[in-house]
Parts: structure tokens; C-alpha cells; sequence
């Protein structure tokens, strides 16, 4: 069944239309008819066995058939990372991590790093195909570029917080620190990594530096190395 995003989901509607790009791909890519089935989400958690009524290259119309109950995740993962030089690298991690299970996504603007915007729109494009592909039908929030300083100091309290950087010092193996009750944030740095200063003021606010292991990895391999570690243990509890 190919699942579809409706952001604008009203289920108590009799009769429903798809986004005019939804339509599109329904009728001239998937080449669907109508009576087909598909599935509808909100990206926001729900999502809905549905059939076509009608189908058309500009509007595609369906009624939801039945909801399907979803299980929710015991806690989240939070990976605040500074984008690459070359963004097809960082919307590999975006689709990747999105493909795992990620909550959240933040841009990180650090003193070393060497993109400094980022295209939000483009992004969360990257983010609803590999979220579609995959099925999932809560989407990961891409929040807005913000300093590093300017995390730093908003970060929760009630979350592990850990910083993954390459100095020489004492860290543990991130899976060490992944508490299966609570809830995860990850710093990952730029290609030239965290500043002396940001990592001393990460760990000043409480944020713990781990090791990725043994290899020295790229910023996007180190951000969704995190992101297996951390679902790989999540795998084990009960959702």
C-alpha cells in the first residue's frame, strides 16, 4: 500500500482531497485508480486506511476507511548537528536517520562550521520522502539553524545529554549512556569539530562527552552512528 501525507487531515470529513503534489504522483507516477487503497498520515502520529474516489493529476479525493492504531515511542532522540559543506551530505543523515526513527533535528551554527544556512523547505522535503518510504507516520521536526550557544543554553534539563567530539579526553561509549528511560540530545560538530571552547561550555550545562568508537567518522556517519545506537537499544524496550 503507498502512503500518502496530508498535513491537513480532518478525518470526521466524509470526502477528503490530497496536497495538489500528492495528487500528482498518485495519478501520473503510481498511475492509481479509483477504489485503490492507500494510506493517509498527518506526519503527526496518525494514519488512516483509505479509498480513492477520484482521481485526477491536480486533485485526488479519498475516504478514510479505518484508523490504525500506532505505538508510541517510550522516548525520543534529539540530534543537534552542524550541517556540511556539501549539504548532499547532510540530507543523506536527514533521510537516513528519518528511515531508523528520529524525533528531532536542530542545525547547529558553530565557531569551525563551514555552512552557515541551510534551505528549510528542501529539507523537510528530504525528510517526507524517506518518512513515506519507510512508513512511518509520525515525521521527525526539523527545528530552525540556531547557534551553538544558543542550544546550549535552552537544552532541557530532564533529557541525557551527551557531546560527541574527536579531542583527546576521557569519554565513554555512547551506548553506555543511552538510559532506556529517558529521553536522548546528541551534539554532533562540524567537519573541523567543536571548538575547546564549546565542548568546555557543553560540559559546563551538563552535557557529557562520549566516544563513537574507534574510527574517526565524518560529521554525517558520526550524527546517524548516534542515531543506531541509540534505536538499537531502543529496539529492546517495549514501544
Amino acid at each position: 500500500m503507498h502512503l500518502f501525507y496530508c498535513p491537513e487531515l480532518s478525518p470526521n470529513d466524509d470526502l477528503l482531497l490530497l496536497p495538489p503534489d500528492e495528487s500528482y504522483h498518485a495519478a501520473n507516477v503510481l498511475r492509481l485508480q479509483v477504489g485503490d487503497a492507500i494510506g493517509v498520515t498527518d506526519g503527526a502520529g496518525h494514519l488512516y486506511n483509505a479509498s480513492l474516489v477520484e482521481v485526477h493529476a491536480k486533485k485526488c479525493s479519498f475516504q478514510i476507511i479505518v484508523e490504525v492504531a500506532q505505538r508510541n515511542r517510550k522516548r525520543s532522540l534529539h540530534i543537534a548537528i552542524a550541517p556540511t559543506k556539501n549539504i548532499d551530505r547532510f540530507e543523506w543523515f536527514l533521510e537516513k536517520s528519518t528511515e531508523i526513527g528520529i524525533e528531532t533535528v536542530t542545525p547547529l551554527l558553530c565557531r569551525y562550521s563551514e555552512r552557515k544556512e541551510v534551505k528549510p523547505d528542501r529539507l523537510s522535503k528530504v525528510i517526507v520522502a524517506a518518512a513515506k518510504q519507510s512508513m512511518h507516520c509520525r515525521f521527525p521536526v526539523l527545528q530552525p539553524m540556531v547557534s551553538f550557544k544558543e542550544f546550549i543554553a535552552n537544552a532541557p534539563d530532564n533529557a541525557i545529554k551527551l557531546i560527541a567530539h574527536c579531542e583527546d579526553s576521557v569519554k565513554l561509549p555512547i551506548q553506555r549512556m543511552l538510559d532506556h528511560a529517558q529521553n536522548v540530545i546528541v551534539l554532533i560538530g562540524p567537519e573541523g569539530d567543536f571548538s575547546n571552547e564549546e565542548i568546555q561550555l557543553a560540559i559546563e550545562k551538563g552535557f557529557k562527552p562520549v566516544s563513537l568508537g574507534d574510527s574517526r567518522l565524518r560529521t554525517e556517519t558520526a550524527a546517524l552512528y548516534a542515531c543506531m545506537a541509540f534505536n538499537l537499544l531502543s529496539d529492546k524496550d517495549s514501544f
